[in-house]
Parts: structure tokens; C-alpha cells; sequence
């Protein structure tokens, strides 16, 4: 049978600047965080660096052919802060203007709306010497940096959004295998507190603006975390903790419900972490927004025994391979989260979805990828379920146009719809990069049976 989406169903894909650009070093940008951090010893695999990339800076245009070949409607991007006031305030780097407008032009040829992304965890790294999201400046500096692309990009963007999972920050800023690599809780809950500040501020900086069509959201991922074994204290326990106090309920309350939760708070209070918080800052934060943006790959089921196991082998020395099973029914479950726990009532768009595959499998088992054409047809089903129950998703992007830089993962885990051949850079459409094509044409796809809820 074939399943249909709205027939105003925006289909897209997504990338990220830090993630396929390269020029690093050139044409006037300054160094981000993740390329200071991708050079100290074992914080990237194998060692990668992010220079060079997928060299998107130099081949655009052949990237904006290979939106035109898969037929999307939309491309969600980022701009890199660094390439466009590469010491994060002051002086604009006009060079870095002149690429995102020839991107830009490119796009509005070949009737491709832009979606763009603000930040996407790539602090120039003369913030960060400064403090980063740890300095309440950075909502001055940030401010700076989004007026800067509105005055110069505006309603060229039909979607703005300010950040792309904050989570990223935490995990950069507390446990050290992000950029900037420090392991500082408080300061970490600091900086969070500090990036929904800068968000919320620059909604408000975009509203007088007063743009015609454009609109301004904000993509928050959401692993939702449920307990392996009902009942089981344990495992609820972890769930609970994993996601309303290291997942995205420290996100989703503040933006959605004007504080942080109960949960959170008391984690604050008990283990001296509460951030310093002024008046008036839940009331910035909660800012009323045009769109949602779900990053979504999988559920995840929490069993404190296994856990236990994993962290012995790791603690011994051993290899502990974590693959979790896919999980495309909780797609649904999160959607009716968001509408019935946290009452997002605006347009949501599944900003990103996609499964790897390890570069280590070889090449013809990349290029011959059924395995991610399966994984992305069962989201859809469910994504086309949610929206059958009334749930107001306007579109999909996915994760990604083609193989890049997948932060510590370095060049090992390849997203792309399109095999980036790293030694010549040739990008080369995989068998998934064709189906989705098919799936953007008819606006729906064909599937063997409707799974029950």
C-alpha cells in the first residue's frame, strides 16, 4: 500500500557547517572550538580533523545539484560563526558573507528554501577564552553575531533557527567528549542557562525586524529514555534522570513551560549546581515561536542491570559495543509529548533523522545502504501516523545530504545520502540518496503493512 503526506509536506535535508565546509584557514576565518578540540591527542577517531571536510565552501554548487537530483523542497543549514566574525564579535568578515550569499542565490535558482541554523555547536574559540556560554556576555556577543545575519541575510532565510541541540553544550561543557572538552557541571548548567538566554533574546531581536514571511523556531533532539522493565524502581530512576535532568527537559521546560522542572531543580539544589538566575530570564527564555524543530533517531530502553555490566567491562579496560535497537515507534510517542506535555502548539519539523553506517563496512556496502532506506521508511510510517492523529508536523529533513565530519566520530560514521569519497572528494548518490528522490516525487511511499500502535 502507499501512505501520502500533506500536500504542502516540506521535504528537505540537513547539514552542518563545521560538518562539511572546510576552509578552515581560509579567506579570513577564525578558529571554532571543535577545530581546537578535534587536535588534542584522542578526542576525534582515528584522529580526523574537520580542515578540509566534504569542502562544501569550494563545492557548492555541486552540492546545491545534489539537492536539485534528490528533489527536495527545502535545505537546512548552518552558518559558522567563526567565517562570519571570526573573532566572534567586531569586525564581519566579508569573504564569509559573500559565501553564505552565493549559497543563498543558489538555493532561490533552483527553487530550494533555505532553512537555517544560527548555531550548530561550532563556538569561535576567542569566546571561549572569554568564557564561552559560561559568561553572561554571550548573550551581548550572540546578539551581535544574529544581528549581524539578519541584517545581512533576513528574509532570504524562509526558517531561522537559533540553536541546534543545546544539549551539545553540556556535553561539551560537563563530561568533555564535545568540544571544548571540560568537565565542569556547574559551569555547564551556567552555560545552559546563558544559550536559552541568548535564544530568547534573539527572538525578540528578530520580531523587530518585522520580516514579511520569514520565521524563527529552535531544534531541540529528543532521545526520549523509558524504563526496560515496567515497574523496576531502578529503571525508572535512570529514565527519569536521563531525561528531564541530562536530556531535553532542561530545554523543553524553560522553552515550553517557563521554568525548569521539579526534577531538575531538586538536582540543582541537592548536588549545589543551581545557576544563577535573574529576574526576568524564564520570561526571556519563553519566548512565543513560529516552529519546533524534533531531532529524532531512536527511544532508548534503560535496564540498570545491563548498565551495570557495560560500565564493569569499560572500567576493566574492555570493548564494550553499545548498539541500541531502533526504536522508530517512539517517534510518535514524542510527538504527542510535545503537544500534550509541554504544549508545543506550533508547526513541527523533524529537522533530523538518519541511521550510520561505519566506513569500516567498505564502500559497496555504503553505496548498497538498504539498511538505512528500512530505518527511514519505518520513521515515516510512524511520522505519517502521528500526523493521521492530528499531530501538526509540517515536514522531514534528513540526516544527511552526504558523509562529513560526525564530531568524534571523525569520517567513521557516514550519514549521507550521498558517499563522500574523502581522498578526491566526489560525492557519489547511494541507493538511499535514489529512494529518497522517489519518496520526495510521489510524496509518499510504498510499505508492505501499517504497523499497529
Amino acid at each position: 500500500m502507499q501512505i501520502k503526506f500533506p500536500e504542502s509536506f516540506t521535504w528537505g535535508v540537513a547539514t552542518a557547517a563545521a560538518q562539511v565546509e572546510g576552509a578552515v584557514f581560509e579567506d579570513g576565518r577564525g578558529p571554532s572550538i571543535w577545530d581546537v578540540f578535534s587536535r588534542l591527542p584522542g578526542k576525534i577517531k582515528n584522529g580526523y580533523l574537520p580542515d578540509i571536510a566534504c569542502d562544501s565552501y569550494h563545492k557548492v554548487e555541486r552540492d546545491v545539484e545534489m539537492l536539485k537530483e534528490l528533489g527536495v523542497k527545502s535545505y537546512r543549514f548552518s552558518f559558522s560563526w567563526s567565517r562570519i566574525l571570526p573573532e566572534g564579535t567586531g569586525k564581519v568578515n566579508e569573504k564569509g558573507i559573500i559565501y553564505y550569499k552565493k549559497l543563498l542565490a543558489l538555493l532561490k535558482e533552483n527553487g530550494i528554501r533555505a532553512n537555517a541554523t544560527m548555531y550548530h555547536w561550532d563556538l569561535p574559540y576567542a569566546l571561549q577564552m572569554k568564557g564561552g556560554f559560561g559568561n553572561r556576555e554571550i548573550v551581548k556577543w550572540f546578539c551581535e553575531y544574529a544581528s549581524v545575519l539578519l541584517d545581512n541575510f533576513g528574509e532570504d532565510i524562509d526558517m531561522w533557527a537559533t540553536f541546534n541541540e543545546p544539549i551539545a553544550t553540556y556535553v561539551g561543557y560537563a563530561q568533555g567528549f564535545f568540544a571544548p572538552g571540560l568537565q565542569d557541571e556547574k559551569y555547564a548548567r551556567q552555560a545552559l542557562h546563558h544559550l536559552l538566554l541568548c535564544h530568547g533574546e534573539c527572538v525578540k531581536l528578530f520580531r523587530e525586524h518585522m520580516f514579511t514571511h520569514a520565521s524563527i523556531g529552535i531544534v531541540v533532539d529528543v532521545w526520549k529514555h523509558y524504563p526496560a522493565r515496567e515497574g523496576n524502581a531502578e529503571d525508572q530512576s535512570i529514565a527519569v534522570t536521563s531525561n528531564e535532568i541530562r536530556g531535553y527537559g532542561m530545554f523543553l521546560h524553560p522553552l515550553f513551560l517557563g521554568g525548569y522542572s521539579k526534577e531538575l531543580m531538586n538536582y540543582f539544589e541537592i548536588n549545589h549546581l543551581t545557576p544563577d538566575i535573574q529576574d526576568g530570564d524564564f520570561e526571556t527564555i519563553c519566548q512565543p515561536l513560529d516552529f519546533y524543530g524534533l531531532n529524532f533517531y531512536n527511544g532508548l530502553y534503560d535496564n540498570a542491570d545491563e548498565i551495570r555490566e557495560m560500565e564493569k567491562t569499560r572500567k576493566a579496560g574492555g570493548n564494550y559495543q553499545d548498539r541500541p535497537e531502533n526504536h522508530p515507534e517512539a517517534l510518535k510517542d514524542v510527538l504527542h509529548m510535545l503537544v500534550e506535555k509541554y504544549h508545543v502548539d506550533i508547526p513541527i519539523y523533524i529537522t533530523e533523522n538518519g541511521v550510520p553506517i561505519d566506513d569500516a563496512d567498505g564502500r559497496e556496502a555504503n553505496l548498497d545502504d538498504q539498511s538505512r532506506i528500512e530505518y527511514v521508511k519505518n520513521v515515516l510510517i510512524w511520522l505519517h501516523k502521528a500526523i493521521e492523529e492530528g499531530i501538526d508536523v509540517r515536514g522531514y529533513y534528513l540526516w544527511s545530504l552526504m558523509d562529513n565530519f560526525e564530531w568524534s566520530a571523525g569520517y567513521a560514521a557516514r550519514y549521507g545520502l550521498y558517499y563522500t569519497d574523502y581522498e578526491t572528494l566526489e560525492r557519489i548518490p547511494k541507493k538511499s540518496a535514489k529512494w529518497y528522490a522517489q519518496v520526495t516525487r510521489e510524496n509518499g511511499l510504498l510499505i508492505d503493512a501499517v504497523p499497529q500502535a
